[in-house]
């Protein structure tokens, strides 16, 4: 989702952080990136991990923002106060809230970015990291005609087990979390983070293609007389305008998906009572998020499957196929095409 291939790390900062300040160590030292190579490996560490992510968050509070610590505390980094000290600070909050007994010890790594790409313009950026488990490697050397090997442990090759990645967008500040263990405690994205879902281009493309996926497979059989070729031909037309329009537009989408005035009505019927029961705002335009038009198209079924005999995909023009009952009582498909590969 975020592209990082022009970004510049600044400063770095390692904390480890333990089941209390007691079992902590605090560093009072900041770490500048040495050279390009170095850069290179942080960019893998810190932001590739995020690039693949089609789900934004904003800092969240239920009396008020301003009461959220670790948003408090990235406003001031956002500020240019200290980094150091506000990363102490993120420190000593992250361990006031580690207090179930599963939340394991850790290497707290802080970053600040500079030209983190998101929706075609570039931010400045903090990055908060929790690597709890490290892997083996051998670490390798010669000496003349002697070699030697060591078994370190490092997280070189390693994702973070937690991370957020604050882009310092327009407020709300805009928020991608990693979280490999939220069942086990939810202390870093409730407690320690505190979000919610994001009303943006990223989540808008995700819920109007999910809304329009459960109208077509859900709500239309029960409503018109749809053979399963038809609703594949609506998830087709679905996924096909996002793929091909830079920007969505609610009347023409309705339009180019569904034709039928009759058929607009009630997808806007389904889509005002889904908004309300799901708590969703999505904005009657946005720009389409591409990454999320790629991960959600992969649940698109165009797949027509035919007893156990044979299973037809269906991406193209619905016109070409029929569908019919033989004088026997059997039903079929009868498909036409040009070429054959």
């Amino acid at each position: 989702m975020i592209q990082s291939e022009l970004a510049i790390i600044g400063d770095i900062v390692l904390h480890r952080v333990g089941e209390d300040e007691s079992h902590s160590t605090i560093s009072n030292e900041l770490t500048q990136i040495a050279d390009d190579d170095e850069n290179m490996l942080f960019r893998r560490i810190f932001l590739k991990p995020f690039s693949t992510h089609t789900s934004t968050f904003e800092f969240a509070h239920p009396v008020g923002i301003e009461h959220n610590i670790l948003y408090s505390l990235a406003r001031k980094i956002f500020d240019e106060e200290d980094f150091l000290e506000q990363s102490k600070a993120i420190a000593r909050h992250l361990i006031s809230v580690s207090k179930h007994p599963n939340i394991k010890e850790g290497d707290l790594f802080m970053a600040r970015f500079d030209d983190v790409g998101f929706g075609n313009k570039h931010y400045r950026a903090l990055g908060i990291y929790k690597f709890e488990d490290k892997d083996s490697y051998l670490d390798t050397s010669s000496s003349g005609r002697t070699t030697r090997y060591t078994l370190k442990k490092g997280i070189g090759g390693r994702k973070p087990d937690k991370a957020v990645l604050i882009l310092f967008t327009d407020e709300p500040y805009t928020l991608f979390v990693i979280d490999n263990s939220p069942n086990e405690t939810e202390y870093w994205q409730n407690e320690f983070i505190k979000h919610k879902p994001k009303n943006d281009f990223v989540n808008n493309t995700n819920d109007v293609m999910g809304i329009a996926k459960n109208f077509i497979t859900e709500e239309i059989p029960q409503i018109y007389q749809v053979t399963k070729a038809d609703q594949i031909d609506f998830l087709n037309r679905s996924v096909e305008y996002f793929k091909t329009h830079e920007k969505y537009d609610r009347k023409e989408f309705e339009e180019e998906v569904f034709h039928h005035d009759e058929m607009i009505q009630s997808f806007r019927r389904f889509d005002k009572s889904f908004r309300e029961e799901n708590s969703i705002e999505v904005a009657d335009t946005f720009e389409i998020s591409q990454q999320s038009v790629k991960k959600q198209a992969r649940v698109f079924k165009s797949v027509l499957k035919l007893d156990k005999n044979f299973h037809i995909y269906i991406h193209g023009n619905r016109e070409l196929i029929e569908q019919g009952v033989d004088n026997e009582g059997r039903k079929y498909y009868k498909i036409y095409y040009e070429e054959e590969s």
